[in-house]
């Protein structure tokens, strides 16, 4: 809680600040005092889509355990904000704070239906359906010297399930604690015999940032979709802008699912979870529709598709690419399609929630007239 408070109190304020936040985080980077870890803040090789305003309203906001929610949609807002304003604020990790030592097991200590926690909603006043929400990613900082990874039975990408069913036992149930070395800036964890060690470089980012879902739908945390969610994608970093199609009037923003950083696939089930300090700037772009989520900074543009299949996620990620280099180039569907095709990389995100998921991305400087729309 007192790393919460002191992230709230010392967080940077106004232009210079957000600056000196989404550039890249020098070896200087644990001077600041705002960093609670050294070395903490995520650094980001591209420059961010935009700053805020000096003057935005800001709102400073820890919530109560008892003010988290496990759903996106079917949650009353926790808070009321304009388009336009700052927040800075905190979330829980994904085993709801019930996970501290490798002896947890998750289905033991945590509450039932408690997985990723999130921070909100926020109503934005004004948004409507038919509108988009840009959440601009500020700042993201592990809230805690400790993350934990586990594995659960009939999760992930290299065991049976009830939609893969296989004959043979399942594995164990098992929990791996890291501990953060902010000097080397590095979680470190341990076999479970303790007779090794490794070390993962950190990359703080949300596993879910979403909106309330369309046609009152009330979806469990643990689900990516049109509406954001659990897309457990590395790129809902620090420097980057996430945009999200409003479904609901006030759109419900709500994020969570500190990761502080996670292989490509997350194939256990689980990254290296912790709780986060998470600052953000949120616009609202009105009459503006956003159907997949998107996420850019000033060099890139990225879809995040989301499906069962693998395929159909990764379908969904480059139908909205091609619709994209259509919009901004005037290239007719075939030469978009095209373009796309030869210009593009594909990443698989997370391939164990119920919806898989992939992010497709393009340098804007490939497309003509792309970088200056």
């Amino acid at each position: 809680m007192n790393a919460r408070r002191q992230f709230l109190v010392s967080a940077p304020i106004g232009l210079a600040g957000v600056i000196a936040a989404c550039k890249n985080a020098g070896p200087d980077a644990s001077a600041e005092p705002h960093a609670t870890l050294a070395g903490s803040a995520a650094s980001t090789q591209n420059a961010p889509l935009a700053v805020y305003p000096a003057d935005a309203p800001t709102l400073r906001w820890i919530p109560k355990h008892d003010e988290l929610v496990y759903t996106f949609g079917g949650a009353a807002p926790r808070q009321r904000i304009k388009p336009g304003t700052r927040i800075i604020s905190w979330t829980e990790d994904c085993f709801d704070g019930a996970a501290k030592t490798a002896a947890d097991l998750p289905s033991k200590v945590m509450t039932p239906g408690h997985d990723n926690p999130q921070t909100g909603p926020f109503h934005i006043e004004g948004a409507e359906p038919g509108d988009t929400v840009a959440v601009h990613i500020i700042k993201l900082e592990p809230a805690r010297p400790y993350a934990v990874s586990s594995f659960g039975p009939g999760f992930g990408a290299l065991v049976g399930s009830s939609q893969t069913a296989m004959l043979g036992p399942d594995f164990p149930e098992t929990t791996w604690r890291y501990d953060i070395d902010a000097k080397r800036n590095v979680a470190i964890a341990s076999s479970r015999n303790g007779s090794h060690t490794w070390a993962v470089p950190l990359a703080p980012f949300l596993g879910c940032l979403g909106v309330a879902p369309a046609g009152s739908e009330v979806r469990t945390t643990i689900v990516p979709g049109p509406f954001g969610g659990n897309m457990d994608c590395p790129e809902v970093r620090a420097g980057n802008t996430v945009f999200l199609g409003v479904n609901v009037p006030g759109a419900l923003l709500s994020f969570g699912d500190g990761h502080y950083a996670m292989g490509e696939g997350e194939i256990m089930g689980a990254a290296i979870e912790g709780a986060m300090n998470v600052e953000v700037y949120v616009e609202l772009l009105k009459r503006t529709s956003t159907p997949v989520p998107r996420i850019e900074n000033a060099s890139e543009v990225m879809f995040v598709g989301s499906g069962r299949p693998l395929e159909d996620a990764a379908r969904v990620a480059f139908k909205s690419m091609v619709g994209l280099a259509r919009e901004r180039s005037g290239l007719s569907e075939m030469d978009a399609y095209q373009f796309v095709a030869q210009n593009t990389k594909a990443s698989i995100v997370q391939l164990v929630d119920p919806e898989y998921t992939v992010l497709v991305r393009l340098e804007k400087n490939r497309l003509p007239g792309l970088a200056s729309k």
